[in-house]
């Protein structure tokens, strides 16, 4: 059975010293409020310890403002280079695709890219702010801390974590699903949206996908640096 653990209030935080927290926060698409109000109770959780944060992809679609959460993201990463990691979605590698001519619209626009362009003031991903679709491009796919290993949409369980294929990083939903065993480290990942707007822990892996544009909350877990299982949730409804 999936465990959702447990939410943390401001300060909850167990006697950690000064010990770095990690924060990775699930899927966004467009919710450009419930990331500001994240943040700010990630910031209030965190009171001062130094504290890195991992973004999990699938920034653009469906939501109403995916030109404000990229425009967030890349002034925070701006502001905070060696603390805050953004990874590509599945989401943003098809925006990207399209604007190379390398993939037809159609699905991209059925699938949220419609917001996308609106929230741009744009009728083609073509005409999407060459800064913007740079960054996009330029987001890598996995990122391993020592501990957990995060990524869009998880693993494929029959390779070692360096061998897997970028397509299955930010696609792949079974047999990872629902695979038990170890993978020497704690797969974080989003792409798989929970309808019980809870995260999902199952000892090997946690999906931070709690639907937040689907009028769900959005989630970031907390994780002392050192130690491999988060302490906990903080969401923005």
């Amino acid at each position: 059975m999936p465990e959702s653990g447990h939410h943390l209030p401001a300060n909850d935080t167990p006697d950690l010293g000064e010990a770095p927290l990690v924060y990775a926060i699930g899927d966004i698409h467009g919710s450009l409020q419930k990331l500001r109000d994240l943040m700010t109770q990630c910031e209030r959780h965190a009171a001062g310890r130094p504290a890195t944060f991992v973004f999990l992809g699938d920034y653009i679609d469906r939501g109403p403002d995916s030109r404000g959460v990229v425009e967030a993201l890349m002034d925070l990463q701006s502001r905070q280079p060696n603390r805050v990691v953004a990874l590509k979605g599945n989401h943003e590698a098809v925006a990207v695709e399209i604007v190379d001519g390398e993939t037809e619209p159609g699905v991209w626009l059925r699938e949220g890219g419609v917001a996308t362009l609106r929230s741009y003031g744009v009728d083609h991903a073509r005409d999407l702010p060459d800064e913007h679709v740079g960054w996009l491009r330029s987001l890598p796919l996995c990122y391993d801390d020592g501990h957990r290993f995060f990524v869009h949409a998880g693993i494929d369980p029959e390779k070692p974590l360096a061998a897997q294929r970028d397509h299955d990083l930010i696609w792949i939903r079974e047999p990872f699903l629902s695979d038990a065993r170890d993978y020497g480290r704690l797969i974080v990942h989003g792409h798989t949206p929970q309808t019980s707007g809870l995260p999902d822990f199952r000892g090997n892996r946690l999906n931070l996908d709690t639907g937040a544009v689907f009028g769900r909350a959005l989630t970031a877990a907390a994780f002392a640096s050192a130690k491999r299982d988060p302490l906990g949730y903080l969401q923005a409804p």
